[in-house]
């Protein structure tokens, strides 16, 4: 049987496209910062969405839960952690015990942010594939420094509408849609 690109075989959801994405990412995230690590160089891995909501909800009381991808990042990061854990006391074993092992604290959502410190789904302008939203832009620049520390645990980025301008970092290793998009020019950006 020959298959061709976009094709499908088999019944495959979205959504288990979607934590397939996630899944792969992680452990290329794995593999590729256990060889870092010793050079002292912090890998991260970016996410891109299409929606606030699928990271990030809140329930009738106003209190912050995850949505489909943090629930799909929380599961698979757990699994991929654990079998990355050895008995070996090296520098990056102790890291991962120490820094990564708490799964909370491993990811965040990089977002606008409302008057009540909710997260907010940034609109596109109309006629345009780029958002309006400069605040998460700005929310990256403004800690690059500790997000790039060892003593940072966050290693994994959600953002909606980090290339206004164009984000650039160096350690971003891994880079993630989870989005679809018919602009040709956003998906050369990211």
């Amino acid at each position: 049987e020959v298959i061709s690109t976009g094709d499908v075989v088999g019944d495959i959801s979205e959504k288990d496209m979607r934590r397939i994405q996630i899944r792969e990412t992680i452990l290329s995230h794995f593999e590729k910062e256990e060889k870092l690590f010793n050079m002292g160089i912090k890998t991260l891995s970016l996410f891109f969405i299409d929606e606030v909501a699928k990271y990030r909800q809140y329930d009738e009381n106003g209190d912050e839960m995850l949505g489909e991808y943090g629930e799909m990042f929380e599961q698979e990061y757990t699994s991929i952690l654990n079998d990355n854990l050895t008995m070996f006391d090296t520098d990056y074993q102790k890291y991962l015990r120490n820094t990564c092992s708490d799964v909370t604290k491993v990811h965040r959502g990089y977002f606008s942010i409302d008057k009540k410190g909710r997260s907010v789904d940034s609109s596109v302008k109309r006629g345009s594939d780029i958002s309006d939203d400069i605040s998460a832009y700005d929310l990256i620049l403004k800690n690059k420094e500790r997000l790039l520390s060892f003593d940072e645990p966050t290693r994994f980025i959600f953002s909606h509408s980090a290339l206004r301008e164009g984000w650039d970092n160096p350690n971003v290793f891994q880079i993630c849609t989870l989005k679809h998009s018919d602009s040709q020019t956003l998906k050369r950006q990211e």
